[in-house]
């Protein structure tokens, strides 16, 4: 993915992203034209349809052109950065030795692609910084793909956020609200010129992109934030504590310093002004891919939702006196809903399945990859897990807890974001009962779970209290009828209301 031109400048083109990418988005520069830059060094920061990531460059020396802006869309193959050789005398102290990095190749991959420019040779040189910079000891993000660099940030753990931050549910079953400030695996490197790293100053540790992005749209020093996560890192509920407790909206100039702000803006009431105008956001990126999949999906799939209410009651002691038995490792809400949809797949098979339109057949998965429905800042997401049957009620928890916090930070590859079976789509996060959510195209069905809380229920005979929930069941009719379909979510409420049930079918 280069091109070398006469002058000896190499111009890196925008590799070939993976699952059918055949463009993306700059988001962010991390090099500007002059910098020096290493081989494998994260040069720009991009957004696909399925993910954002951070481009690794082949080649050391010079920045002599970025070719794209950020917001610009880039097509797969065209110039992305060039480079040129640094001569001898302009090589700064104690990097002689760059062009031998060079000539050892790249050892990162990326998505869809590799760098790598030097044969079969897997071993790599230790990486040299450009400059010796305080902010150079800060964690180094890992590469896209999966490859450490020389040192990987730390991962938080899955109950970082509070009792049960996958599902948003505390333990007394009382839904908690969406956005619980749970930090995202991700990033934790400061890109250039966002004020998150002064010069001569510390860098804090940041992982996630989304709170670095949150903090300069909104003009936050992180320098001025103690981050409330493992190890001291500044989590996205720091920064919105920081926001929320400011008397003013602070500066987005990192050259003043924080207690210096600007006034807030006067927020407008009643009808809007003459002079206003429409506000258009383009379909890009993300957006786009979930506008045109929800879009085949309504088209295609001739779809039914059914519902019922359940009493969640046994569920939550059951929760609970799993996780006062085994502290350390907690199991969700959202786990439990996921073993009973598995228990549930097992007895009828025919929910996990997808029509294959062009030969006219359906086709039953013999494993399920459980989809998660988890609202992002890009959007919504349906992160898979793969052959989920496979896996314990704790594993269960733990992937569900891991994989909802690397979609939220934008850190999932495109391959975990595709080929599910089955979805489990927990709205009740935001405080709501019920749904008919649209099926997540090709899958054939997709359970939805509202929010639980305290109803006047029938217990033998008599009027008592409970934590009840409203359970819906949407199906492809092309894959099977309702008797197939209620069965099931009878199937799914009788082991809510009764947890010992999975047992025999475990």
């Amino acid at each position: 993915m280069s091109a070398r031109t006469a002058t000896g400048t190499r111009v890196f083109l925008l590799p070939d992203l993976g699952e059918g990418l055949s463009e993306a988005e700059i988001v962010e520069w991390k090099v500007a034209v002059g910098d020096l830059v290493t081989v494998d060094q994260s040069v720009v920061e991009v957004e696909t349809a399925k993910a954002v990531v951070d481009v690794p460059c082949p080649y050391a020396g010079r920045v002599v052109a970025l070719h794209g802006a950020a917001g610009e869309t880039r097509p797969v193959g065209q110039p992305l950065i060039t480079i040129a050789p640094v001569d001898g005398g302009d090589e700064p102290a104690g990097h002689a030795t760059y062009r031998e990095e060079e000539r050892a190749g790249s050892g990162n991959v990326l998505i869809g692609y590799g760098t790598g420019h030097g044969g079969n040779r897997r071993r790599r040189r230790p990486r040299l910084t450009l400059a010796p910079e305080p902010a150079a000891e800060a964690a180094v993000p890992p590469a896209p793909g999966g490859t450490a660099g020389p040192s990987s940030p730390p991962r938080l753990p899955a109950d970082a956020g509070g009792d049960d931050p996958v599902s948003g549910m505390s333990t007394d079953g009382v839904v908690a609200p969406a956005g619980d400030g749970t930090a995202p695996a991700g990033d934790g490197t400061a890109p250039a010129g966002d004020g998150t790293a002064p010069a001569g100053g510390t860098a804090p540790l940041v992982i996630s992109p989304i709170v670095r992005r949150l903090a300069r749209e909104h003009g936050v020093d992180l320098t001025g934030l103690r981050g409330t996560g493992p190890g001291g890192v500044v989590r996205r509920a720091d920064v919105e504590a920081a926001l929320a407790t400011a008397p003013q909206r602070h500066t987005g100039d990192p050259g003043r310093p924080a207690a210096v702000a600007d006034p807030a803006p006067a927020t407008h009431v009643g009808p809007a002004p003459a002079d206003a105008s429409d506000v258009v956001i383009p379909l890009t990126g993300i957006r786009r891919v979930i506008a045109d999949k929800l879009s085949r999906s309504r088209r295609e799939i001739p779809e039914v939702t059914i519902w019922v209410d359940a009493d969640a009651t046994a569920l939550l002691a059951t929760r609970a006196a799993i996780n006062a038995a085994t502290p350390a490792t907690p199991v969700s809400v959202l786990a439990l809903l996921a073993r009973i949809c598995l228990s549930g797949l097992r007895r009828f098979p025919q929910l996990n399945a997808h029509v294959d339109t062009e030969g006219q057949r359906i086709v039953q998965s013999a494993g399920v990859h459980l989809g998660i429905a988890a609202q992002t800042d890009r959007g919504l997401l349906v992160p898979v897990l793969r052959d989920a049957q496979r896996l314990t009620t704790r594993e269960l928890a733990a992937a569900l807890a891991e994989t909802t916090a690397a979609a939220r930070a934008g850190t999932l590859p495109p391959a975990r974001l595709t080929g599910g079976t089955f979805t489990l789509n927990n709205y009740g996060v935001f405080g709501v009962d019920g749904s008919t959510p649209i099926i997540n195209h090709p899958e054939a069905a997709l359970l939805g779970v509202g929010r639980i809380v305290d109803k006047p229920w029938v217990v033998d005979g008599q009027l008592a209290v409970r934590k009840v929930t409203q359970l819906s069941l949407t199906f492809d009719h092309r894959v099977c009828d309702g008797g197939v379909a209620g069965g099931f979510l009878r199937h799914v409420a009788d082991c809510v209301e009764q947890p010992a049930l999975l047992v025999a079918n475990v």
